[in-house]
């Protein structure tokens, strides 16, 4: 298999049954491929009703339909852009879908888990099948499951007797060292919500200099396992404080800085880019309904829609990419 390098962009996240159909969805798409992004991770989820439950289930009212994501994945490809598929699995009771587990005395409900969500990926995994797209992701930062070696390559077996092309999990930044089956994926993929910043409005040089320190242990888990890197998510609010807290998504309050997200941006992509072992970014994100082009300035969220971020990430989605 070609080692590839992605110029990727979450899409889809926080959009509901029938979103993807849109006439601003479209829009949306198209704006995101204006930036010189190559791929996306069309992403999207369903529900369990707690951390504890052990059926996954589509919600009629809520989840994505199969033809939602036709559509969104035939637009994509019309536009130029690969898709990378990538279902999520969501806790109704708000918990964090990292805690999704049992004790582990509890086999039983940890087979009946696996059993429900083996199934959830299955289906996603023939329908990225049937429509060509590049890549799938088979999991999202679960990683109180990621333990169950035996469950993970079971399941990663049957992905690969639906889904013909490369596949990727998606650990969380600072958890990834644990994972033993990571042998079995083709890309290790991480949320890479690293704090770079120490202070709100830090610089871009300090923030460089903190994405240099993490290049040694992640440079050290691909060659562990003989895979690509890559950061299936990386972002960070255009708010003051949030290269502090890239994960952060509550503080609605902080006031707006483009410039915080910028150097964010500019540093993780100036540190990594170069990198033999690393297989490039999917920033999160770009929502399916864009604020005005005038709002940009105000907005306090993960897009980077008319913002200063927006520009560094088409200077970098422009630059030829050598392996």
């Amino acid at each position: 298999m070609k080692e590839l390098f992605f110029k990727g962009m979450t899409y889809g996240w926080e959009s509901t049954r029938g979103a993807f159909r849109q006439p601003y969805a479209e829009d949306s798409l198209r704006k995101l491929a204006e930036t010189g992004s190559e791929w996306i991770a069309l992403s999207f989820w369903t529900w369990q009703d707690t951390v504890h439950s052990t059926n996954i289930y589509f919600d009629y009212g809520y989840t994505m339909t199969d033809r939602d994501i036709e559509h969104a994945v035939r637009l994509a490809k019309e536009l130029g852009l690969k898709v990378c598929l990538k279902p999520v699995v969501n806790s109704r009771d708000g918990i964090w879908r990292a805690r999704i587990g049992f004790p582990e005395e509890g086999d039983s409900y940890w087979e009946a888990w696996f059993k429900s969500y083996t199934n959830f990926i299955k289906h996603y995994a023939e329908l990225a099948e049937e429509l060509e797209c590049e890549m799938f992701c088979i999991g999202c930062e679960m990683v109180a499951t990621e333990s169950r070696e035996t469950e993970w390559r079971h399941l990663i077996g049957e992905v690969k007797s639906l889904y013909t092309g490369p596949i990727v999990y998606n650990a969380n930044h600072g958890k990834e060292e644990g994972i033993e089956w990571l042998d079995a994926v083709d890309y290790i993929g991480t949320s890479a919500y690293y704090p770079v910043a120490s202070v709100p409005g830090d610089s871009y040089e300090n923030m460089r200099l903190a994405w240099e320190e993490q290049k040694p242990r992640l440079r050290a888990l691909a060659e562990r396992f003989g895979k690509p890197l890559v950061f299936i998510e990386i972002g960070c609010r255009s708010a003051v404080g949030c290269a502090t807290m890239p994960w952060d998504f509550t503080h609605k309050e902080l006031p707006a800085s483009e410039e915080e997200q910028a150097n964010f941006y500019r540093s993780a992509l100036e540190t990594f880019w170069d990198e033999p072992w690393f297989a490039g970014f999917f920033w999160w994100d770009w929502s399916t309904r864009l604020y005005k082009a005038e709002e940009a300035s105000s907005n306090v969220g993960f897009d980077i829609y008319g913002k200063e971020a927006e520009q560094v990430l088409r200077e970098y989605y422009k630059r030829p990419v050598i392996r």
